[in-house]
């Protein structure tokens, strides 16, 4: 019987999940880059960790770091050589919250977000963040400078609060979201880096909602909340690196190492 692949700890997903060429793109398959690969190219060539600090961030044997990594570096070069688009998706891999040092960094970024953020909320309560702006849902997730939070019982709100996000940038909203345990999430656009990076953490996604945030959680509540399932971003999320913001969330993959099914 196969050993079970362990789960590799990455820190955070990559803002952009599609890179196309920008001539003779159309009908070619893209190459797939695993989010676990993505890691060890953010960590060894963008960050310079060497291999053995890689290996310890991303708590696997350095024979794996260098498997995954040459995997990644072939990848990217077929896509440079052969012009062809390149996708980042799936792999084995758990998302580190901040909550236990997974990645084994004592100053993990990702700690001093959860310890800023950490909302208790009680057993029975549902908790519904929405992207906030003078009373209205704010219409880009990746600039959104408060939430306000929700918390349900019983199909209804019991109480609300309007929550800062002290300039986090977008790649640190899914983290603030996960600390302030929010189930749900309502916005207007959002990148797909964004929902695969909330798909990791559980927190479900209702996406190009406009118009005031109060009522839109009301109509959630109510089951007639109107939002667009395959939302995309709308702004500049991504826009430089040629990228395609939305459509290609990972609603899915991950989740065997989030609930702890990678095996050791």
């Amino acid at each position: 019987m196969a050993r079970p692949t362990k789960c590799r700890v990455i820190c955070r997903f990559p803002q952009t999940l599609e890179f196309t060429p920008t001539i003779n793109a159309e009908g070619k398959d893209p190459v797939i880059v695993t989010v676990d690969e993505f890691e060890t190219i953010r960590l060894i060539d963008r960050e310079g960790l060497s291999q053995e600090q890689c290996c310890r961030r991303m708590q696997v044997a350095r024979t794996t770091v260098q498997k995954i990594y040459d995997s990644a570096r072939g990848k990217i070069a077929k896509a440079l050589v052969e012009g062809l688009p390149l996708r980042i998706e799936g792999g084995q891999y758990q998302l580190c919250d901040g909550q236990n040092n997974l990645c084994g960094e004592n100053n993990c970024s990702k700690q001093e977000i959860y310890h800023i953020f950490q909302k208790e909320k009680g057993d029975t309560i549902m908790r519904i963040a929405v992207t906030y702006e003078n009373g209205q849902v704010f219409q880009h997730f990746g600039h959104t400078e408060q939430f306000i939070v929700y918390d349900v019982e019983d199909g209804k709100i019991v109480s609300s609060e309007v929550v800062s996000t002290n300039g986090q940038g977008h790649g640190a909203l899914a983290e603030v979201l996960n600390a302030l345990q929010a189930d749900t999430l309502i916005c207007g656009g959002i990148g797909g880096g964004a929902q695969a990076a909330l798909a990791a953490v559980g927190i479900q996604l209702y996406g190009g909602v406009t118009g005031d945030a109060d009522a839109a959680v009301e109509a959630l509540l109510a089951g007639n909340l109107a939002y667009i399932p395959d939302v995309k971003c709308s702004h500049h999320e991504g826009e430089h690196h040629g990228g395609n913001c939305g459509g290609h969330g990972e609603h899915h993959h991950g989740d065997d190492c989030r609930h702890g099914h990678c095996g050791n």
